[in-house]
């Protein structure tokens, strides 16, 4: 996705060339060759762990994860409390393939993910060894992907889903698709978590509009070239909050009902998060 756009006004095109000054070419040579090592660790280790069918194949994940957002400086604040029920549906707005490493760094289970990211350079790869469920938009497709969804939940393992069914340029979240929670009326007590991404600061300073094309990868941008600038460019700060896990409240809603209280919720806090980290940065100013 090129940055070029004949509505972005010429401070706005000044602000991104700042951005991109920012960008330290020892520093992304430094965090690509540790991601590359560490990258050899993650498909032999979970590719052993795999084969082998032991249990940590299911925990070490979040290790992995965990030292990839070390490497590319994604510090991560929580806020909320993780449900840790067995199975849990844990749903998230998304922006990025960094949301991926974040949601996988503090949450053992997989993604339900769509079927293009199953052929991704290095992120298709890793959704693969976190056994995820890969799904096509497809009507002759729902009721096979929505038993595979069934028996995995059956089974104890958690999931994570993106309702809006593509990535975002990180400044709102997408309307959601609400077809992936048609199994929720089948199993009713299952705890559904909303959760809010939000990417906050970079070394200390507010994401803004014009910046977050930085970290969030979506339209047609070309995935390596955009990592290779993001692990150039400092320090992310990435806000993600755990929101209260529903069932009482939906119990008996249909599946748009269901996805459209995620929607409002997690919304609602992602807009909130930014617009506080803006106003934080003020009172220090002032």
């Amino acid at each position: 996705m090129s940055l070029k756009n004949p509505q972005i006004t010429k401070t706005q095109t000044e602000t991104a060339l700042n951005l991109k000054r920012l960008h330290s070419l020892p520093l992304a040579c430094f965090r690509f060759t540790l991601f590359v090592l560490w990258m050899l660790v993650v498909l032999s280790s979970q590719s052993i762990l795999l084969f082998f069918k032991l249990d940590a194949a299911k925990r070490w994940p979040m290790v992995l994860h965990r030292v990839f957002c070390w490497i590319l400086g994604i510090k991560i604040e929580v806020r909320g409390k993780i449900c840790r029920d067995k199975p849990t549906f844990y749903v998230s707005n998304h922006a990025s393939y960094i949301d991926i490493l974040v949601i996988g760094s503090l949450l053992e289970g997989a993604f339900i993910a769509k079927k293009e990211i199953e052929s991704w350079p290095i992120f298709g790869y890793v959704t693969k060894l976190q056994r995820s469920i890969f799904v096509e938009r497809k009507r002759t497709q729902a009721n096979t992907q929505k038993n595979e969804i069934l028996e995995r939940l059956q089974q104890g393992g958690s999931l994570f889903l993106f309702p809006e069914g593509t990535s975002s340029d990180g400044n709102r979240v997408l309307p959601f698709k609400s077809s992936l929670f048609s199994f929720a009326q089948t199993l009713p007590n299952l705890p559904i978590q909303p959760i809010s991404i939000s990417y906050a600061t970079l070394n200390g300073i507010p994401v803004g509009r014009m910046w977050r094309p930085f970290f969030a990868w979506y339209g047609d941008m070309n995935l390596m070239p955009h990592m290779w600038q993001m692990m150039g460019m400092g320090t992310l700060k990435v806000i993600v909050e755990f929101h209260p896990p529903m069932k009482a409240e939906i119990q008996g809603a249909s599946r748009k009902e269901i996805s459209t209280l995620c929607e409002k919720v997690i919304t609602f806090a992602h807009n909130d998060a930014l617009h506080t980290c803006f106003d934080i940065q003020k009172k220090k100013k002032s």
